[in-house]
């Protein structure tokens, strides 16, 4: 399966506010772009992208930036791509539906419609705070995150 960059940065970000979200203070795009090599105006069009998908609240003025709407444990790695990636969960186009009706129909409900279930149910078995602690469990000592 391939997801844009946009869905990869994403889902990138938004561990990055997750990993600040007991401090409570709103990250800004700058930071983030600047700790990930991620270009700021792209991280823009994500951001937006995350706002309407009632991920995020943004936060204006000096002291303005993001943080997460709810909780990391409340937000799915399918909450994230579903609000980026909108032409992925959208339904397959059909493939012989005018020729082949009960072909059309057989491989939507055996092949398409599973599939979708699977992507869908697998991405939402993650959470942010899955990808907290797998991050920690996989740090080496010298690797350790320092957070004010």
């Amino acid at each position: 399966m391939r997801i844009s960059a946009k869905g990869r940065y994403g889902l990138a970000a938004m561990a990055h506010l997750a990993l600040n979200y007991s401090g409570g203070s709103p990250i800004t795009i700058i930071s983030i772009s600047e700790k990930m090599g991620i270009s700021k105006i792209y991280l823009e069009q994500v951001f937006a992208l995350l706002k309407r998908g009632g991920l995020v609240l943004s936060l204006k003025g000096s002291q303005g930036g993001y943080q997460l709407s709810r909780a990391p444990k409340d937000i799915t790695a399918y909450d994230i791509l579903a609000s980026i990636e909108t032409s992925m969960m959208e339904p397959a186009d059909k493939t012989v539906a005018d020729t082949q009706p009960k072909l059309e129909n057989a491989l939507q409900e055996l092949v398409f419609d599973r599939l979708d279930d699977a992507i869908r149910a697998s991405l939402a078995e993650v959470n942010l705070e899955d990808i907290l602690l797998d991050i920690e469990k996989n740090s080496s000592p010298d690797q350790l995150m320092y957070f004010i």
